[in-house]
């Protein structure tokens, strides 16, 4: 009787098998077909690749269901089959396999790295709809395999730990660096993951052997699970119409050995590789002794390290402390300030002026706020920064841009000095005043504040080092006025596991609210900055507490402000601020004032207010 999978690869290196996709098109198979239908309509071919594999010295089979899951199907009409066409991919490998032979049941990544508009819940339901057909038709063992971020694949790793204690395997795709697309390392993934209950962690796909040795040297030191490798077969050349693969088998036979040397485990091919290469990797790991894997400390393994906190990742530029330094040590205030909607920018300047003056610590300039198109706030800051010496606080929309335009972005800033930014998810495109322009939306708010982090680790979005580190502090943008407060809590904490450094909220009309919100946040150790906007005007009082998302006003301020309009509408709107200010100091060091319509001069009477109140003087502490 065979041992189980986990007791085989406690004792000997597994040979994998090798490619189906890129196999199937070297037979003739065409590029845009399902693969996966051809378990219902061509099983017989299916099989014979499949024991191609075993003839050439493969132990473990993966079931040909890669992409057997409802969104992948979908896109060819075959989402009602999504049991059938996994039920018969186990069935196919079992057979091909035979006694000796393990099937691990393939699940392949559903995002693959791309920002998509499926849910979490979607994607819970579509991994559990896979999985349990899997499970269910006996395999020995799941491989979660070319996931490119951690969060997918700890969803996926959550769903099959649900149905089943069966061995998982986790596999990333990885180029040099060894990072995920989500901005982690991969001794950091590795933490998580075995955490949570993966049995093996290793990489496929993306990269041939080189790559693949790279990404598993930097789980030196901290490995205690077998590792697994596919790699491809060196990188696809496009010659005569066809895409060819360079990496030979005898290469992967000599590499393999090397691998088995690291704790690689379980050792197969992904694309481009063919049964010749799988047949060396076996002839070469004939008689093979795996040593034992290192002990390692368990306090080392479960130290899962996301990133760092502000607390511990602070950023200077030129010996000045950054925003973030100041609030732990007085009140500080941030203003913000709308870019103009033309190309006039003397009021602009004019406020940013008398701002600095009043002894504001940053000036904000939002990213074409509610999808209207104003002047580049990175304009505007560099400009600000260098005409009035007021350190300019930029905010960054997922919205306007794909990943190369916000790399490109961020690079600009920091060429140019500008180390603060708030990540926002930014107002849908159709509610602006263009509304036939496209919202990108290649990534969250999560997802930008860990990849602009990442650059301050050197990396590039995608996974290249660069010549050296930004220095951004990174700002999450929070929205206090919701029905379930807790739930918006523990959004916010997720952002901050991401990378953020500190937090500023949309403007609180509620005084109660306040307390509730720094009782709701007193466990987390990065600075709040509590938003309170000026009311200037009856009219402007209703159009943001029934026109736009996120702000909410009492029936009391409603009413105070109901009918005011001109100075008289800006005075009560003074005056209710620094009935809000009174809380906001009381329990918040941070305060962040946002301007209306340039009225810059109601933002100046609250910052004054806010230093009469804390004793300090008028003018600034910094950028003197």
């Amino acid at each position: 009787m065979k041992p189980n999978l986990r007791q085989a690869w406690e004792n000997q290196v597994l040979v994998g098998d090798g490619a189906m996709g890129t196999y199937l098109y070297q037979k003739g198979f065409p590029v845009g077909i399902s693969y996966e239908e051809l378990n219902l309509t061509s099983p017989e071919v299916i099989g014979n690749v499949h024991r191609q594999y075993v003839e050439a010295g493969a132990q473990v089979i993966e079931t040909n269901t890669f992409s057997a899951n409802y969104d992948k199907l979908s896109k060819y009409g075959l989402e009602a089959r999504v049991g059938e066409i996994n039920r018969a991919g186990v069935r196919i490998a079992r057979e091909a396999a035979g006694d000796q032979g393990y099937v691990v049941g393939a699940v392949g990544s559903i995002r693959a790295g791309k920002r998509s508009n499926i849910s979490t819940s979607e994607l819970k339901r579509y991994f559990e709809e896979q999985l349990s057909v899997l499970i269910s038709e006996g395999v020995d063992g799941i491989l979660l395999e070319t996931f490119y971020d951690v969060d997918e694949m700890q969803l996926a790793l959550a769903q099959a730990r649900m149905l089943s204690d069966l061995p998982v395997i986790c596999q990333f795709a990885v180029e040099d660096i060894a990072r995920t697309l989500d901005g982690f390392t991969m001794p950091d993934a590795y933490r998580i993951l075995s955490h949570e209950g993966a049995d093996v962690i290793g990489f496929n796909c993306r990269t041939g052997p080189n790559g693949i040795m790279r990404a598993l040297e930097t789980l030196n030191g901290i490995m205690n699970l077998p590792a697994s490798v596919y790699p491809n077969a060196g990188i696809a050349d496009y010659v005569d119409g066809e895409y060819r693969y360079g990496a030979s088998p005898e290469y992967f036979g000599k590499t393999a050995l090397e691998f088995a040397d690291r704790g690689a485990r379980i050792i197969g091919g992904c694309c481009g590789t063919t049964p010749e290469h799988i047949a060396e990797i076996s002839s070469a790991l004939s008689g093979y002794v795996p040593s034992p894997l290192p002990a390692v400390e368990e306090a080392e393994i479960n130290r899962i390290v996301i990133h760092e906190t502000a607390q511990e990742q602070f950023y200077e530029r030129s010996g000045e402390p950054t925003i973030v330094d100041i609030v732990k040590e007085r009140h500080t205030v941030i203003v913000e300030l709308d870019p103009p909607r033309d190309l006039d920018i003397t009021k602009f300047m004019k406020g940013a002026e008398a701002l600095k003056k009043a002894g504001a610590d940053a000036l904000t300039l939002a990213d074409n706020s509610l999808a209207v198109t104003r002047m580049s706030n990175m304009a505007l800051g560099h400009l600000v920064q260098a005409r009035t010496g007021l350190r300019p606080l930029i905010h960054i929309a997922c919205r306007d841009r794909n990943l190369i335009g916000t790399q490109s972005h961020m690079m600009g800033f920091d060429a140019l000095g500008i180390d603060h930014v708030l990540a926002v998810t930014g107002d849908p495109a159709r509610f602006g005043d263009l509304p036939d322009s496209s919202s990108v939306y290649d990534m969250t708010s999560f997802e930008i504040i860990r990849m602009i982090k990442q650059l301050n680790d050197g990396i590039a979005f995608s996974g290249k080092p660069l010549k050296q580190k930004a220095k951004f502090v990174v700002g999450a943008a929070f929205n206090p006025n919701v029905r379930h407060l807790d739930k918006a809590v523990a959004r916010l904490e997720k952002k901050i596991a991401s990378g953020a450094d500190y937090v500023m909220t949309q403007p609180v009309y509620d005084p109660e609210l306040m307390v509730r919100l720094r009782e709701a946040t007193a466990h987390l150790d990065i600075p709040i900055f509590i938003g309170i906007m000026p009311l200037a005007s009856g009219r402007n009082a209703e159009y943001l507490h029934n026109e736009v998302p996120g702000i909410q006003l009492s029936d009391e301020v409603r009413s105070r402000m109901a009918g005011l309009e001109g100075e008289a509408g800006r005075a009560m709107g003074v005056k209710i601020g620094k009935e809000l200010l009174d809380v906001a100091t009381e329990h918040f060091n941070g305060i962040y004032l946002m301007t209306p319509f340039m009225f810059y001069e109601m933002s100046v009477q609250l910052m004054e207010y806010v230093w009469e109140k804390s004793g300090r003087r008028l003018t600034p502490l910094f950028h003197q």
